[in-house]
């Protein structure tokens, strides 16, 4: 094999399927081993574009998300993507293109220094040769799949990627984090002292986050509320772990009705950070609880003070806590419905009558959608909305970038979530601002047959920044922009679109036929006012 192809051959046995790119002459002999090897090649509009593609890919399955871009500024332009999966902790595998090894010494046209460039934003950065590659494929993918994941940038140099390969040898390393272990940091502290202390807690909580959803531990999670009797609070990219209409369930932190949420967390007088990672915080840590962090890693980011940590199997942590449980249940599920019943409540705050308001847009497609829906969601304003108000009741169910947080996400994540789920229904929300930065895509989902449902929150501005400057007391300057028909644009790239501009009218899209092989593009005009009062 040259050594394209013991790349290609290194991701097809970690079960990576798709190849997420945009082409360049470095590029072409690694594109013939993976059309060779039958994988399939997703042409994006854009390298960036591409790369959110491979990160929603990485999020569902759990394996590297492969992206791929020539040199220069092919690159260049893959930096936000990997930058993305960086901090929302997602495996993924970047290739990019260069020159020949001799001309990259001295030449300069179109040549980044792709180490530099990368290893801010990468868990490592390398290159392959043909007496290296096997070994660069077993760490690179050991490395972008370890605790916490994230991604690994291989540059491919012209003049090596046609090469016979000497370290061919395709030998995989075990690319999950060893099941079963347990380490217990600070002190003599054991599962059966936890167990003390929550016994003696009047209103522990748990607040769970993105490692639990990583590690498999929503069933443990579950078992374990229902235990003890213990309200579960959900990070952003979490929702779903615990499933929305279980009687414990209580929320989303840092999304809309924020203060509330903050407040029900200091009522606590113990909580349980499971897998909570605190690169999704919005806003600083608040509490002044005891806290026990329970996680694969330990808490090296000291966000928010631990004077316990459970570190290893997550799932072992609380099978151990729930098996060893002798009391009565701390929270009875009447209190923890109150709770969301007040939650409901602030959730609405700032309706405008006779107006479509955003929580009229996500309640409406809540309604309209199966239980088994698979939601993405831009940045935005919209996005704290949908992220409180939309209901996901299992894992990976929806799908948001809330670590680095780009713009631009939610299209390419919808994509890839309808190219890997072809029987279940896709809902994208974005804003306007967000699709203008990558309308083309819509293109590709149309001519990949995708009927994914695009739904726009379209008030012709950057309403987050807008609200920024109206509290200093500033005039909205440099956020507005030109509203976009979506009934013409949708059709010239091979959709379906559609205006709104009331709940009554978005019911009734939504309640019509919906095409099954291209896209459906919503312009939903809404009354930002509501946001103004809910942030």
């Amino acid at each position: 094999m040259n050594v394209a192809e013991v790349m290609v051959q290194y991701l097809k046995a970690a079960g990576v399927g798709h190849v997420f790119g945009y082409p360049g002459d470095p590029n072409v002999e690694f594109m013939e081993a993976a059309r060779r090897a039958g994988m399939q090649f997703v042409l994006g509009r854009r390298e960036g574009t591409a790369g959110l593609m491979a990160e929603a890919y990485g999020f569902l399955t759990g394996r590297p998300g492969v992206c791929m871009s020539t040199l220069g500024p092919g690159s260049s332009n893959l930096v936000n993507a990997v930058a993305n999966a960086f901090l929302d902790r997602v495996p993924m595998i970047a290739i990019s293109g260069q020159i020949e090894r001799r001309r990259e010494q001295t030449f300069t046209h179109q040549v980044l220094d792709h180490n530099r460039l990368f290893s801010p934003v990468s868990k490592w950065v390398t290159q392959v040769a043909a007496d290296t590659v096997g070994g660069v494929m077993r760490k690179a993918l050991r490395t972008a799949m370890a605790e916490r994941p994230g991604p690994v940038h291989i540059t491919t140099h012209a003049d090596v990627v046609g090469m016979k390969a000497t370290d061919a040898d395709v030998v995989l390393p075990p690319l999950h984090s060893a099941r079963g272990s347990l380490q217990i940091h600070c002190g003599e502290a054991r599962p059966i002292d936890l167990l003390k202390r929550l016994r003696k807690a009047r209103r522990p909580v748990v607040l769970a986050g993105i490692s639990a959803q990583r590690a498999g531990a929503h069933g443990v999670l579950v078992r374990f509320a229902e235990t003890l009797g213990l309200p579960v609070v959900v990070a952003p990219m979490a929702k779903g772990v615990f499933a929305e209409d279980h009687p414990y369930y209580a929320g989303t932190l840092d999304m809309a009705c924020n203060a509330l949420m903050w407040d029900f967390l200091k009522g606590c007088d113990l909580l349980l950070a499971v897998g909570f990672d605190a690169v999704e915080l919005i806003k600083p840590w608040q509490l002044a609880v005891p806290t026990v962090h329970i996680d694969s890693v330990p808490n090296t980011d000291q966000v928010y003070p631990a004077e316990v940590e459970y570190v290893g199997d997550i799932a072992v942590v609380l099978e151990s806590l729930a098996a060893g449980w002798r009391g009565e249940a701390r929270w009875k599920p009447t209190e923890v419905r109150r709770h969301r019943e007040a939650l409901r409540a602030a959730y609405y705050k700032g309706r405008v009558a006779r107006r479509l308001n955003p929580t009229d847009v996500v309640d409406a497609v809540r309604a309209a959608m199966p239980r088994a829906t698979i939601a993405t969601c831009d940045v935005g304003s919209h996005k704290l909305l949908v992220g409180q108000g939309w209901a996901a009741y299992e894992p990976r169910s929806l799908l948001m970038s809330n670590g680095l947080s780009s713009m631009g996400y939610s299209l390419p994540a919808a994509i890839v979530a309808k190219l890997l789920n072809p029987s279940r229904p896709v809902v994208c929300f974005v804003g306007d601002g967000g699709l203008a930065m990558v309308q083309g895509e819509l293109r590709l989902a149309a001519s990949l047959g995708l009927g994914v449902l695009v739904v726009v929150f379209c008030d012709n501005s950057l309403n987050r920044i807008e609200i920024k400057q109206a509290k200093r007391n500033y005039p909205s300057w440099g956020t507005l922009f030109e509203s976009t028909d979506f009934a013409k644009l949708a059709p010239a790239m091979g959709c379906e679109g559609v205006m709104v501009d009331s709940a009554g009218a978005l019911e009734r899209v939504l309640c019509g036929r919906r095409p099954r092989n291209r896209p459906l593009v919503i312009g939903a005009r809404i009354d930002p006012a509501q946001y103004a009062s809910q942030f």
